[in-house]
Parts: structure tokens; sequence; C-alpha cells
């Protein structure tokens, strides 16, 4: 599981990162199960996870307790709450696997350490808030404007794998959209 994260690091940084062993020996390895819950709102999240395998949920509730999904993370990709990680304040988000995952955690700690000790991680970093930032505010700025239709055709042209990995009515959360719509729409495409 580590030589995913080491290759995903140089693939990113090169190969002739100074203490990239002593780096990855800070990732801890957490296997899940299906619909396993790795963070519930109110709680501080202690890690950044690198997703070796598997698929993650970031959603919120509203105040009907209701779903909303602000993402889906798969392999080869990084997830956290960031905030509450960054701040050790509660978190607003939860994060659950919608299918078993191995992931790589590291902790506040170790991954205050590692942007001392690899200073080029910082890039990475800088890549994990950029990404996460990009996602929110385009998928925020793109639904406002789409149909319920078009926004499938986004996923479908975006994200074409989510539509035979996950359930519809979690692709229907995450695109903001009645389930039985997206059932509807989907079987005219």
């Amino acid at each position: 599981m580590i030589e995913v994260l080491r290759q995903h690091i140089t693939n990113r940084l090169g190969k002739d990162i100074d203490n990239l062993d002593i780096v990855l020996t800070k990732f801890k390895p957490i296997k899940t199960s299906r619909n396993q819950q790795i963070l519930t709102e109110g709680e501080i999240c202690k890690y950044v996870y690198f997703i070796a395998s598997g698929c993650l949920q970031v959603y919120t509730h509203d105040s009907e307790m209701r779903e909303t999904t602000r993402d889906i993370v798969t392999e080869d990709h990084w997830c956290s709450e960031l905030i509450s990680f960054g701040s050790e304040q509660p978190a607003t988000e939860n994060i659950r696997a919608i299918e078993p995952c191995e992931l790589l955690a590291i902790d506040r700690k170790g991954f205050q350490e590692m942007m001392e000790t690899v200073p080029q991680f910082d890039k990475v970093y800088r890549q994990i808030l950029e990404a996460s930032y990009a996602n929110s505010v385009y998928r925020i700025n793109t639904f406002v404007a789409l149909s319920a239709l078009d926004r499938i055709k986004w996923l479908m042209q975006n994200r074409p794998t989510l539509m035979t990995r996950v359930s519809s009515k979690l692709i229907a959360s995450y695109l903001g959209i009645n389930k039985d719509v997206f059932s509807r729409l989907k079987a005219k495409i």
C-alpha cells in the first residue's frame, strides 16, 4: 500500500526527494469496510487520508437529516475535513467509506513534520487544497446554472466511472437532484 503513495508523491515531486522514506513511515495503513464511518460531524478530524484503493463520500446533513454529498473521492486522491484538521475544531462534515478502502492516514503532528522534513511536500499540500477548493467552487457555480439533465451529462463527461461505481442515490445527492428524477433522466440518456 505504501508503494502506491510513494509513486503518487514521486509522480508529483520527482524521484530525488530527501527523507521520503522517513516521511512514509508517518503514514498509518487503515483498511475499512463498506459503509464504515471514518469521520462524524462534531468530531475533530485527526487525519489526512491518501486513498490507495476504494472510494470515500464527504457529506453533510441538512436540518431534516437528509444527506448532501460534497464530494466522492477515489483512488490516488487525498481526503480530509481540512478545516477541522487544520484548526482542531469540530468537523462540519462526515466522511464514510462507500466501498472497502485501503487508506494511508497521517495525523496532524506527522503532517507538520512532513512539511518541515520534505519542503517539496508543500507543493503536494497546495495541490490538495487547490483541488478541494476548485472542486467545491466549480460544483457550486456550475451546478447552480445547469439543469438536472445537464448535471448528469457533466458527470458522465467528467467522472464517468462514478456512474457504475456508486449508487444512484449517492450520485443524486452529489448532483443535488432527487433520486427519482435522477433515475428518470438517466434513462433518457
